[in-house]
């Protein structure tokens, strides 16, 4: 049997490396080089470009695996967008949470319309396969216009006080926005939201509602499915 430790194909280094360099680049708030000089103190000699190409390759695969495992989101939907700013030219990031905080997804479009909402809309149904029982908004009108069309059965509430909930996630993309000192393209900012918002949130519980011992055993059970799904897949 061979002690050669695992590794990705098409690359040398071996799988645990890769995987731990793309959990610290969208778990926190570091550059590439940030990561590299981390990997160097631990006697990892890895250039920051190739960290590059393993979370452009990697991310959205892992964010993927991570989103088909998590349970099934809530009946009560949060939508909120907020302004990005790319290439000098304003981008709106649509997100959507549930009632317990968890994330469902985010589309970055160059408008805040009604066709932006409706897309957003039809986005979200293919991807979760189920409709709500409630959506809450602020006072957007694209909002009334999408429901209306896309989800009329579904009951709407229009409250900027009950959205908060959609609101405290756009805090860590604000971090990594300034860190990257803004995104380069809308389809670069697409990619790695999407990605950050699907491992970020599967290691990010609300850690305010549980007690010292829950946080314990959702970590660890964290920790669990991010190498059961990121581990290398061999032929049977």
């Amino acid at each position: 049997m061979s002690s050669e430790p695992a590794t990705y194909p098409g690359y040398r280094f071996p799988a645990e490396i890769i995987r731990h360099a793309v959990w610290l680049y969208y778990l926190f708030s570091l550059s590439l080089r940030d990561i590299e000089l981390l990997l160097a103190e631990r006697g990892i000699t890895v250039t920051h470009e190739s960290i590059r190409r393993w979370v452009l390759r990697f991310g959205s695969e892992f964010a993927g695996k991570l989103r088909k495992r998590r349970p099934r989101p809530g009946d009560t939907w949060h939508l909120d967008e907020v302004f990005l700013r790319i290439n000098g030219e304003l981008h709106y990031l649509w997100r959507a949470v549930d009632q317990d905080g968890v994330e469902l997804d985010i589309l970055v479009q160059p408008r805040r319309n009604a066709s932006a909402a409706k897309r957003f809309f039809r986005r979200l149904l293919v991807g979760l396969k189920y409709k709500p029982k409630r959506l809450v908004t602020d006072g957007l009108r694209s909002y009334g216009v999408a429901h209306r069309e896309v989800m009329p059965e579904v009951r709407h509430r229009v409250s900027p006080y009950l959205n908060t909930r959609a609101e405290n996630p756009h805090r860590p993309t604000r971090r990594r926005e300034r860190q990257m000192q803004r995104f380069k393209s809308l389809d670069q900012a697409q990619r790695f939201l999407w990605a950050h918002t699907m491992i970020y949130g599967h290691f990010r519980p609300r850690r305010h509602l549980m007690t010292a011992a829950q946080h314990r055993r959702a970590r660890a059970k964290a920790f669990r499915i991010w190498r059961e799904e990121t581990r290398v897949q061999t032929a049977a």
